[in-house]
């Protein structure tokens, strides 16, 4: 579904390093591990070489071995700040290529003459998506104009209403499903009060979802802020869940 993209970052490095004719290591963050094992084994049906792209399921402490192997001349990563930084120390201070992204805010801007029903429904799918748990989410909109504003809030607002949170084994009809863990849900919620409480208008309020049979899940219901200005938390950080 458009909604979905959990092999986007990995398909995203990996079509580079092996179109070039690199052998290559794939590392997926440790809570996700499946999604990259089933792209090798396409690869494999696909007939790569044995070898030519390897999967590896690690820790920390096996990164680091990554890092200080002299075989492995080139880095890439995608993921927080904090670790985007040491991996790009380490990497850098072994003498290999390093390409380290870390958290962002992704904007898009919406001119007086855009289609604003195209607009909202680009919105809320690059928003929203898997949860808003996506590198390329697209985490602030930037109308220009006051009435452009309204036009675009005044679309946006049903359609995120009419969004389906659940979990994914519920159907097609599930939009998006939980946060990756619990810690996730809380930081985001956190966000979200800091919002209101640094003076951001809550359009739609994603906190306290709670879904019959799935109580204890890790459930954000989609949010809107309108009004928010550079230094609030919620525009400086990237929050990564379904807030817009």
């Amino acid at each position: 579904t458009p909604f979905n993209f959990p092999a986007m970052i990995p398909l995203w490095k990996m079509a580079g390093a092996l179109a070039c004719g690199n052998a290559m290591i794939l590392k997926p963050s440790e809570r996700v591990p499946t999604t990259a094992l089933m792209l090798a084994e396409l690869l494999q049906e696909a007939w790569l070489p044995d070898g030519v792209l390897q999967v590896i399921n690690c820790d920390k402490e096996s990164v680091d071995a990554l890092l200080d192997n002299e075989t492995i001349q080139a880095v890439a990563f995608v993921g927080s700040t904090p670790i985007a930084q040491y991996i790009y120390a380490r990497a850098s201070a072994n003498g290999k290529r390093a390409q380290c992204f870390g958290g962002a805010k992704n904007h898009m801007i919406i001119m007086p003459d855009a289609d604003m029903d195209k607009a909202a429904a680009a919105l809320v799918g690059a928003s929203m998506g898997a949860a808003g748990e996506r590198c390329m989410a697209i985490s602030v909109a930037v109308p220009v104009g006051d009435e452009t504003a309204d036009a675009l809030i005044e679309r946006l607002v049903p359609r995120i209403e009419a969004l389906k949170v659940g979990p994914y084994t519920a159907g097609d009809d599930v939009d998006y499903g939980p946060l990756i863990t619990s810690a996730a849900k809380d930081r985001v919620e956190g966000l979200i009060d800091s919002g209101v409480a640094q003076g951001a208008t809550l359009v739609t309020d994603g906190r306290g979802l709670s879904l019959q049979g799935y109580e204890n899940g890790y459930f954000v219901a989609p949010t809107l802020f309108d009004n928010v200005t550079p230094d609030m938390d919620i525009y400086t950080t990237e929050i990564f869940g379904p807030v817009l």
